[in-house]
């Protein structure tokens, strides 16, 4: 029998996503399953951004230039202005999501072999990507204790070698919820300074910060102006993940031409993704505050109620819409496998991200879990009580 690829036995598996078929036999068994094992946010869409969609009246759905509909890419130049990046529609590359966005930054900026330094925990799929792209992911461990800071400078200088090409961040972060500070930001920039790298900036959740801090954006770096790659995404700020748009935005002309080559080998994003997108940029102001207000109120029940749970304990996170919680258990996969294959309270249990999954180095995460708050503030208190019960009497329960 042919072969698989190397490259396609090392892809590894979503831990987000791996566990949906349990999820799914437990709901077959007439139990209810809480849903924080993933991003996808309970708030309504935009309606502008349903409306357009609605309203599109052309007789075919035609190909989009290659870097996305000129119309979308200006107005988002228009919204790059309301929060101070100063940009134009030819640094802007189109994407089917934030994903192939990122999948083409690193195609063009790194050979097989090369690397990327990334601080972990970090979003899962970026191994993926990693791996698709022939590159290798250096991860510097940050921790719990300090909320997920970003790691100190030595240990990103003596992870750099002569293949390293970028460092790679997301802010605020996904999994941990962490908003890097302006002075974390500095740090970086020296170092990418320093060493003639790419920063890579993950921004999809530029809009979810808490408690009255600001987020600081990689764009406003000064010296590195050519260096900083921005990846960003409607799929969260306007919680619209299936339209599948994001995009790459860089001043250094030759990344975008070259990202534009790979863009041209697919030929073009999705043009109705891109109708709803440009229209969700006229997204109200209050849409936003009433989002914020939300998120707020569930960030602290599932902070305050894991917390108050005998063994458990997770910081509280400043930006996105997550937290890493660490939990008095032997092995993350196997207890979110257990919550949907072998436990029920009151016929409910619950479907967590194993933060093992968030790791590339081996062993990582393996008592720690991500825990996504976007449902509703009683379906997440809720949740919270199950998985107390289910801690009760989970049987590699650790002491």
């Amino acid at each position: 029998m042919p072969k698989i690829s190397v490259k396609g036995q090392k892809m590894p598996e979503s831990p987000i996503r791996k566990l949906v078929p349990f999820a799914e036999a437990a709901k077959s068994k007439g139990r209810k399953v809480y849903h924080l094992n993933i991003g996808q946010p309970d708030i309504e869409t935009p309606e502008v951004a349903l409306n357009a969609v609605k309203n599109y009246d052309h007789k075919v759905i035609e190909y989009s230039h290659s870097a996305g509909i000129l119309s979308f890419r200006k107005r988002l130049c228009d919204y790059y202005k309301t929060v101070n990046i100063d940009v134009t529609p030819d640094q802007i590359i189109v994407g089917a999501g934030a994903s192939e966005a990122l999948l083409f930054t690193f195609q063009s900026i790194m050979d097989p072999g090369d690397e990327v330094i990334i601080p972990e925990p970090f979003y899962a799929n970026y191994n993926g990507f990693a791996n698709n792209a022939g590159i290798k992911v250096r991860p510097i461990i940050s921790d719990i204790e300090s909320g997920f800071a970003l790691p100190p400078v030595e240990d990103f200088e003596k992870n750099i070698n002569e293949k390293t090409k970028a460092i790679l961040i997301c802010n605020p972060n996904n999994p941990t919820g962490y908003l890097y500070s302006e002075e974390e930001l500095n740090t970086l920039r020296d170092i990418v300074k320093r060493h003639d790298l790419y920063l890579i900036a993950d921004e999809v959740y530029r809009e979810f910060t808490y408690d009255g801090k600001t987020h600081h954006t990689a764009m406003h770096l000064k010296g590195i102006e050519e260096n900083v790659i921005l990846i960003d995404s409607v799929s969260k700020r306007y919680s619209a993940c299936g339209v599948r748009i994001g995009w790459l935005v860089s001043k250094n002309k030759e990344v975008v031409a070259t990202a534009l080559k790979f863009a041209q080998a697919r030929l073009s994003p999705p043009s109705l993704g891109q109708v709803a997108a440009e229209a969700a940029v006229d997204t109200p102001k209050s849409y936003f505050e009433a989002v914020l207000k939300e998120y707020t109120a569930r960030r602290n029940a599932i902070v305050n109620g894991i917390n108050g749970i005998d063994g458990a304990f997770c910081s509280s996170p400043s930006g996105a819409f997550y937290v890493v919680a660490r939990l008095p258990i032997d092995d993350s996969d196997r207890f979110c496998r257990w919550l949907l294959e072998e436990y029920e309270f009151q016929n409910e249990t619950v479907m967590l991200a194993p933060a093992s999954g968030f790791y590339s180095t081996p062993g990582k995460g393996k008592n720690e879990v991500r825990i996504s708050y976007v449902l509703k503030v009683s379906d997440l208190e809720r949740s919270v009580k199950v998985l107390d019960e289910a801690l009760k009497v989970y049987p590699g329960r650790v002491l």
